[in-house]
């Protein structure tokens, strides 16, 4: 006969557990509502660099423009910049990180080229050194909702790397955010800078409510700024390529500030569905317990019962 004892302590183990997962559903949800907020907080900035750099992409012939971030060379070695979360418990958010830039890597090398890489994260960052891979930079400890001054400070290792001609080709491995329950691990390449590309596109900005009492994500269109070429009787004070060289360096940060905070949404929206699913499945297993726990009660109270009658009659 089971024990009762062990079966309440068991479904109060269990209780405690769902507390704790339904706790850590909570806070992944309202950091989600900060990053939502730092994306629409940051667009004014991104929205004005796209407008400056489509007047001066007007006003300039790229092709005639020789800046260390526009000049494609020679491909040799490339920079993976892979970003990944410093915690588990979301899911399968870091193994599809890791599994699509170690894909990129084997890629790579078949083509006959060399890969480094620069790390974001303690997850990744411990799978590739027990791999032996060629590190350059690691970067741990971020803030869950990224800040500028973290993109700056990547962004200027990666500058370091592909001005040094250590990499050709930087190239950047980060989990595209979709919805609450879905996610895209994807490459994008970062230097050097396509010219033809600093153009503003339509961005999307994703906002995190409540629908019949469970959380859901809106995504709309964000509007492209109204880009127009600078007036032609505009006067520099600077040379046009200073003006250039100076604004490619903060859309570089810009576009890495992007996609940490994409990262970042998919991690807290893979934990969120995680702890999710962790506290459901605490509750279905506190009513299976419990249903047991009942049953094995009756049981142990009709055997009392029968032995009391059983008793009597031997007495009688």
């Amino acid at each position: 006969m089971p024990n009762l004892k062990e079966i309440r302590d068991r479904i109060q183990s269990v209780k405690n557990t769902r507390k704790i997962t339904e706790a850590m559903r909570l806070v992944a949800a309202a950091k989600v509502r900060r990053a939502q907020e730092q994306v629409i907080a940051t667009r004014p900035f991104a929205d004005r660099l796209a407008q400056v750099l489509y007047g001066l992409q007007t006003r300039l012939r790229f092709e005639d423009v020789t800046l260390p971030l526009l000049r494609q060379r020679d491909v040799k070695t490339v920079g993976l910049l892979v970003v990944s979360g410093d915690r588990g418990l979301c899911g399968g958010y870091n193994a599809n990180v890791i599994r699509r830039a170690e894909a990129r890597a084997k890629e790579l090398k078949a083509e006959g080229l060399d890969c480094r890489f620069v790390l974001i994260g303690r997850k990744a960052t411990q799978y590739f050194q027990r791999r032996d891979q060629v590190i350059d930079a690691t970067f741990t400890g971020l803030e869950q909702v990224p800040t500028a001054a973290e993109a700056s400070q990547i962004a200027d290792e990666l500058l370091s790397l592909f001005l040094s001609e250590t990499v050709d080709r930087v190239e950047l491995v980060y989990t595209k955010f979709v919805s609450l329950v879905s996610s895209r691990p994807v490459v994008q390449t970062l230097l050097p800078l396509d010219a033809q590309g600093l153009e503003a596109q339509d961005d999307e900005i994703f906002r995190l409510t409540t629908r019949g009492g469970s959380f859901a994500v809106e995504r709309e269109k964000a509007a492209a700024s109204n880009l127009a070429p600078l007036p032609r009787d505009m006067i520099f004070e600077q040379d046009p390529v200073q003006i250039l060289d100076a604004l490619l360096p903060l859309y570089l940060n810009n576009q890495l500030l992007r996609a940490l905070q994409e990262s970042a949404a998919s991690e807290l929206a893979a934990r969120m569905t995680a702890m999710n699913n962790a506290s459901d499945n605490a509750k279905e297993l506190i009513k299976t317990l419990t249903i047991g726990y009942n049953k094995a009660r009756q049981a142990a109270i009709t055997q009392e019962i029968l032995e009391v009658v059983g008793g009597a009659n031997a007495l009688g």
